[in-house]
């Protein structure tokens, strides 16, 4: 079961979207993205992103449910919902609560001029406006030294590679990606605790399409509906 629960460091941080000011903007036409978990190639749940505009405040929920079994018998569960509000771009609250089978972990965030104030079930403190919210929907993600976990606060320091365009298959078309692969910058920390995934944009929108890493298992998602 502990290894169960380390798996799920890496599947966490994709629960909250984020986005700097700039790139709310260049996503203002975006309304939903539905994605399918897989681990070994075996569809486990769902992750959803629902976009919400009135004049100049944007509010945006994301909510993933899946869970494992195992003889058919289901030994992981894990729920999370989470919304941020946003005005003329900027990030100004963000709420999270995640359950992983009896363990709540949970973030509290908003803006203090220019700094997030940040109460979370793993850090609470102030950190820079330049980190964002661990997430991967969002293109800007690629151009950041850290990231804050969407699931429990803590920062994470990353570093980024871009491995290059490629064509890949999506709801049964070719599409035009750009490949990055995200990676723990912090040589300290734990095996189970190091980031390392890798994400797919549509060339021209920008828009996330796809995502994969390997953690006990083969995990994916596969896109499901973007509108």
């Amino acid at each position: 079961m502990k290894k169960l629960f380390q798996l799920f460091f890496i599947i966490s941080i994709f629960l909250i979207p984020v986005l700097s000011k700039a790139d709310v903007l260049h996503y203002k036409n975006l309304n939903r993205i539905d994605f399918d978990i897989y681990r070994n190639n075996k569809n486990i749940g769902k992750h959803i992103f629902t976009f919400n505009r009135t004049n100049e405040i944007t509010i945006i929920n994301s909510e993933i449910n899946f869970e494992i079994k195992k003889l058919g018998v289901v030994i992981y569960k894990y729920y999370a919902k989470g919304t941020e509000t946003y005005k003329d771009g900027q990030l100004i609250k963000f709420n999270s609560r995640t359950k992983q089978n009896k363990k709540d972990k949970y973030v509290n965030l908003s803006l203090d001029v220019d700094e997030y104030l940040i109460d979370g079930s793993s850090f609470k403190g102030k950190v820079s406006t330049d980190a964002i919210l661990g997430t991967w929907w969002n293109h800007s993600i690629t151009n950041v030294k850290s990231q804050i976990s969407a699931v429990s606060g803590r920062i994470i320091k990353q570093k980024v590679a871009f491995l290059g365009k490629e064509v890949i298959e999506v709801q049964g078309k070719k599409v035009n990606t750009l490949h990055f692969n995200f990676f723990s910058s912090d040589p300290n920390l734990k095996k189970d605790k190091k980031l390392n995934t890798d994400v797919w944009y549509e060339e021209e929108s920008l828009n996330w399409v796809k995502a994969s890493f390997d953690k006990k298992g083969k995990w994916e998602y596969k896109l499901v509906d973007i509108k």
